[in-house]
């Protein structure tokens, strides 16, 4: 489907490719972003597109001279990786829950972190910079060098999937811990104190913002690199245990090789050209889909997920969809849903099956084929993929 133009009146237009009307609520806020001056040409907003903070989830928005730390949001570099297997289907017989029961003992879930560093987290270079991050985190680096390597909580999983060949993939999603948010939370005050200072009448506070060239924003950009490399290394962390433990039971401990690998931000602002112009694209909730680019968009815990190449759609700033997206809140999920609905959503998938994870039940997101069937001009399918283990976070 291609994109529509909103009816509502902005400086800056809003491209959605979305198959439904946005809400009262997330039209108002489509609206605060679109209105700010420095915006480039339009909006995009993607197929998956729901309430966020300042901005909605799954934007794309282009800027010149000024970045948002508030629509970058506070899971900095969160996104996902994915690598295929040498393995087939058929191997995995009767070894899932004893591979959940690994995955879950190697890698922390939730507030959790490692009770050591690991080698590979220690050795990664960019803790050299680690005195130049904000003053706000500088009592965290313990506590970032143990994260490294542990998944978080809410929509972070990691799955053991099949594609339509009956091939093993191996998948997570995963972004900056506690270390991305805090720094994230440090620049967002700051943009706000500095917006209130300057007198400035913004319709959203979270719509603040730091001007290029000011010391402000060229903190901001640096922490925001450095942060996002955070998330990046910390996936590759997890997904080398996560092959390791996979490799124990498939191919008897030989470390073996991906036939293809993937590691995408979705959450994350780089500076980028488009239409003949260099401009910051921030996409919260967003995945980069230039020609030929690999992505992941997964659904949710009981449906598919798809390997991608992006197709580099100027409209939509190069970008696709991060997954499905929300149909409603957690609450309201918990609300609606039983552990009796959870069980019967997610048969045939080994995971937990407990009221702790219910507000991550299939029936919260939107129909990923719908989803999907919005972005075709954005991105061509690669794999298609079904998961048979998952841990959530």
């Amino acid at each position: 489907m291609p994109y529509e133009k909103l009816e509502i009146t902005t400086p800056s237009p809003v491209l959605s490719w979305a198959n439904h009307p946005l809400a009262s609520d997330e039209t108002k806020m489509a609206k605060n972003v679109a209105s700010l001056p420095f915006v480039f040409k339009h909006v995009a907003l993607m197929p998956d597109v729901h309430l966020g903070k300042g901005a909605l989830v799954g934007s794309v928005i282009a800027t010149k001279e000024a970045i948002i730390p508030a629509a970058v949001g506070v899971d900095i570099g969160c996104g996902m990786s994915a690598i295929k297997m040498p393995f087939r289907g058929e191997q995995l017989e009767g070894k899932l829950k004893k591979i959940r029961l690994d995955i879950e003992a190697a890698i922390p879930t939730g507030f959790n972190a490692n009770q050591d560093v690991e080698k590979s987290a220690a050795n990664w270079q960019k803790w050299r910079e680690f005195s130049e991050l904000h003053p706000g985190v500088q009592d965290l680096q313990s506590k970032a060098m143990k994260q490294m390597g542990s998944l978080g909580g809410g929509n972070h999983f990691i799955e053991v999937c099949l594609d339509t060949e009956n091939q093993v993939w191996l998948m997570l999603h995963s972004g900056s811990r506690n270390i991305g948010n805090q720094l994230a939370q440090c620049h967002i005050s700051t943009a706000k104190e500095l917006a209130k200072m300057a007198g400035n009448k913004l319709p959203d506070p979270d719509l603040s913002y730091f001007i290029a060239g000011t010391p402000e924003f060229q903190a901001y950009w640096h922490d925001l690199q450095w942060a996002q490399d955070y998330a990046r290394f910390n996936r590759d962390v997890m997904m080398a245990r996560f092959k390791h433990i996979v490799e124990k039971y498939l191919a008897g401990g030989k470390t073996t090789k991906p036939l293809l690998q993937v590691n995408c931000h979705h959450n994350y602002a780089e500076k980028e050209v488009h239409f003949n112009e260099d401009v910051y694209v921030t996409r919260k909730g967003a995945v980069r889909a230039q020609t030929e680019d690999y992505g992941i968009i997964p659904g949710s815990m009981g449906a598919k997920s798809f390997i991608v190449k992006g197709k580099g759609n100027a409209h939509s700033f190069c970008s696709c969809s991060h997954g499905a997206g929300r149909l409603m809140s957690r609450a309201k999920a918990k609300k609606t849903y039983t552990l009796d609905d959870l069980i019967a959503q997610t048969q045939g998938v080994e995971c937990r099956k407990d009221t702790g994870v219910l507000d991550e039940i299939p029936g919260a997101y939107k129909s990923i084929d719908q989803v999907m069937a919005n972005q075709a001009d954005l991105v061509k399918v690669v794999a298609t993929l079904k998961q048979v283990v998952c841990v959530k976070g």
